[in-house]
C-alpha cells in the first residue's frame, strides 16, 4: 500500500491591524460601555440591595476588564479568554469580553477561535443554568441560551468578515504596489533601451561623416603640395559631409524633441540595396576602396538589408579612421542557403602616428547588438598584418 499522505492547510494569512484613530477609540469605548450597561443592567439591582459585596466585586473585574482589552492587539488569545471568562459571572465585563472576542476574530484562526468561544459559552451558560440568584430568567433559560450563542456567533462572523476584508484591502494594495513598481521598471527599461537606439542612429548616421571631415581636414592641414584645385575639391567634400552631418543631426533631435505620439513618422531606414551609393560616397571622399559585391543587394531580404547596410557603414567608416590612406577592401556573398557575409579589411597604418580621432567603442559593440539581433555573429581581429571585420547574417532573419 502506498505510504498516507497527511494533508496540512495553511493558517490564512493574518494583515496586521490597522492604527485606529482618535475617532475609532472613541465609538469603541462608547460601544463597549453600552454593551456593558445593558448586559449589566438586570442584575444591578440585585447585586446592591442583596449581595453587595458581588456588585463591588463585579464593577472591579469590569474595570479590570476594560483596562484590559487596551492590550488584545498584543495579547489576543490571553485577553479574550480571560475576558470571556470572567464575563460570564460578572456582567459588567460583557462589552471588553465582545471586543476582545470581535477582535480574536479578526485573525481569522479557527485554533484560536473556537477554544475562547467555547469558553465564553461554558461560562455564560454557567451562569444562566446555575449562576442567577435572583431567578428572574429561569422560565426563559432556553431563550437566554439562544441569545447567549446567537451573541457569541454574530461577534465571530463579523469578526471573520473584518479580518477577511483588510486581507482583501491589503493584498490589492500590495498589487497596486507591485503593479507601480513593475510599471516604472517598464518606464525605465524603455527609457535606456530608447537611449541606446538614439545613440546607435546617432553613432551610424554621424560618425563616418564627422570622420570624413576630420580626415579632409587633417590632410589640409598638413599637406602643402595640394593643388588649388585639390584644395577646393577638398573643401567642397568637407563642406558636403558636413551640411549633410548637421541634416542628419537635426532628423535625430527632431525625434527627441517630439512626445510619443506627436512626432512624424521615422523615415525608412536604408537596406542593402543602398550599399551601392553609399561605396560610391566613400569613393568620392577619396576612400582606395576596392569592393566585391558577389550577391545583388536588391535581392537581399529587407529585414537583414538594414543591418547589412550599417554593418558596410560602420566597416568602411572604421577604415576611414584609423586607416585614412591604406586600401580597403570588401566583399559582400552568400545566399539564402548560406546565408550573407560581410568582410571588411584593410591593412594596418605601417609607422603612422596614432589618429586623432576621439575613439568612441560603441561602433563594434553596437555592431555586435544589431548582429545578434538579427541572429548573425559577428568577428573582428588582426591577421597577417591586416585588420578584419566579418559579418555572418542569417539569409531569412
Amino acid at each position: 500500500m502506498p505510504p498516507r499522505v497527511e494533508r496540512t492547510y495553511p493558517e490564512p494569512v493574518t494583515t496586521p491591524a490597522p492604527p485606529i484613530s482618535r475617532w475609532g477609540y472613541t465609538w469603541r469605548i462608547g460601544l463597549v460601555m453600552l454593551i456593558s450597561a445593558i448586559a449589566w443592567s438586570p442584575l444591578v439591582e440585585y447585586q446592591w440591595e442583596q449581595a453587595r459585596w458581588w456588585f463591588w466585586l463585579d464593577l472591579l473585574l469590569g474595570a479590570a476588564s476594560f483596562v484590559a482589552v487596551f492590550w488584545r492587539r498584543r495579547f489576543p488569545v490571553a485577553v479574550a479568554l480571560s475576558t470571556n471568562l470572567v464575563a460570564g459571572f460578572f456582567l459588567s465585563a460583557g462589552g471588553p469580553a465582545t471586543l476582545a472576542l470581535f477582535s480574536l476574530s479578526t485573525r481569522r484562526r479557527w485554533r484560536e477561535i473556537l477554544p475562547v468561544s467555547a469558553a465564553s459559552a461554558l461560562s455564560g451558560g454557567g451562569f444562566i443554568l446555575f449562576g442567577d440568584p435572583s431567578g428572574q430568567g429561569r422560565e426563559l433559560i432556553l431563550v437566554d441560551l439562544a441569545l447567549l450563542t446567537t451573541i457569541i456567533a454574530i461577534t465571530v462572523g463579523w469578526g471573520m468578515f473584518v479580518g477577511s476584508r483588510r486581507e482583501l484591502l491589503a493584498t490589492l494594495r500590495d498589487r497596486a504596489e507591485t503593479a507601480e513598481s513593475e510599471q516604472a521598471a517598464r518606464v525605465a527599461q524603455a527609457r535606456i533601451a530608447e537611449r541606446a537606439r538614439i545613440a546607435r542612429e546617432m553613432h551610424d548616421v554621424l560618425a563616418h561623416r564627422i570622420s570624413i571631415v576630420t580626415m579632409h581636414a587633417g590632410a589640409l592641414s598638413y599637406r602643402d603640395d595640394l593643388s588649388a584645385d585639390e584644395v577646393k575639391a577638398t573643401a567642397a567634400t568637407i563642406e558636403q559631409s558636413s551640411r549633410l552631418a548637421l541634416v542628419e543631426l537635426r532628423e535625430v533631435l527632431g525625434v527627441l524633441r517630439e512626445d510619443a505620439g506627436d512626432a512624424e513618422p521615422e523615415p525608412p531606414q536604408p537596406t542593402a540595396a543602398a550599399i551601392p551609393d553609399l561605396l560610391g560616397h566613400f569613393r568620392g571622399t577619396g576612400m582606395n576602396l576596392v569592393a566585391e559585391l558577389l550577391v545583388d543587394p536588391s535581392a537581399v531580404p529587407g529585414g537583414i538589408g538594414r543591418t547589412a547596410y550599417r554593418v558596410v557603414q560602420e566597416g568602411l567608416t572604421n577604415a576611414a579612421k584609423h586607416a585614412p590612406y591604406a586600401r580597403v577592401h570588401l566583399a559582400v556573398s552568400g545566399g539564402p542557403e548560406d546565408g550573407l557575409v560581410i568582410e571588411v579589411s584593410n591593412p594596418l597604418p605601417a609607422g603612422q602616428a596614432p589618429s586623432s580621432l576621439p575613439p568612441s567603442g560603441l561602433g563594434l559593440v553596437g555592431l555586435a547588438e544589431r548582429a545578434e539581433l538579427a541572429g548573425g555573429r559577428l568577428h573582428h581581429a588582426t591577421l597577417s598584418d591586416h585588420h578584419v571585420l566579418r559579418v555572418w547574417l542569417p539569409w531569412n532573419a
